[in-house]
C-alpha cells in the first residue's frame, strides 16, 4: 500500500465524516443527550485526523498521476489549493470539537452554545471538503468534466443504429 493509495483511501473521511458528524450532532441536540454529541464531536475529530493524513499524502498522490496522459496539471493545482482551505476548516472544526467535547464532560453551561457553533463549522467544511473532492475527482475522472459519461452515449447510439 503506498502513499498514493492512502490519499484516494483517506479523502472520503473528511467528506463523510463532517457531514455524519453534522447529523449525529442535530440529534443531540434535539434529544438532548450528551452521549450523542460526544459522539459527533468524536466523529469530527476523526474526521480532522483523516484530513491531515489526506493533506499529507496528497503530494505523493499528484507525484504518481502528473504524467499520465489526459491528466492537466492545473486541475491538480486547484484540488491542491482547495484541499488547503478544507484542511484549516477542519483543523478548526477538529479544535473546536475538542473543546466542545471538555465542556461537554464538564456539564458547561455553554455546551448547548458551542455545539451549534460546532454545528456551523461542521456544515462550512462539510462544503469545502465536498468541494475538494470534486476538484480532485475531475484530475481523473472524466465523466466529471465533461459532464456525459463515454459508454452510455455510445449505448444510444447503437440503440438508434
Amino acid at each position: 500500500m503506498n502513499q498514493t493509495y492512502i490519499h484516494l483511501l483517506i479523502t472520503h473521511l473528511p467528506v463523510f465524516g463532517s457531514i455524519l458528524g453534522g447529523l449525529v450532532l442535530v440529534q443531540g441536540l434535539y434529544t438532548k443527550i450528551n452521549q450523542t454529541k460526544i459522539a459527533a464531536y468524536t466523529i469530527f475529530i476523526i474526521s480532522a485526523v483523516g484530513a491531515g493524513i489526506a493533506y499529507l499524502t496528497g503530494e505523493a498522490a499528484e507525484e504518481s498521476v502528473e504524467d499520465l496522459q489526459g491528466v492537466v496539471e492545473e486541475s491538480i493545482k486547484l484540488h491542491e489549493d482547495f484541499a488547503l482551505f478544507a484542511l484549516i476548516s477542519l483543523i478548526i472544526l477538529g479544535l473546536a470539537s475538542i473543546v466542545a467535547l471538555f465542556l461537554t464532560l464538564r456539564k458547561s453551561l455553554l455546551t448547548r452554545s458551542v455545539a451549534f457553533i460546532v454545528l456551523f463549522i461542521s456544515l462550512v467544511s462539510f462544503g469545502l471538503v465536498a468541494r475538494a473532492g470534486y476538484l480532485g475527482g475531475k484530475i481523473r475522472h472524466t465523466e466529471i468534466s465533461s459532464g456525459t459519461t463515454a459508454p452510455a452515449d455510445n449505448l444510444e447510439k447503437e440503440a438508434d443504429d
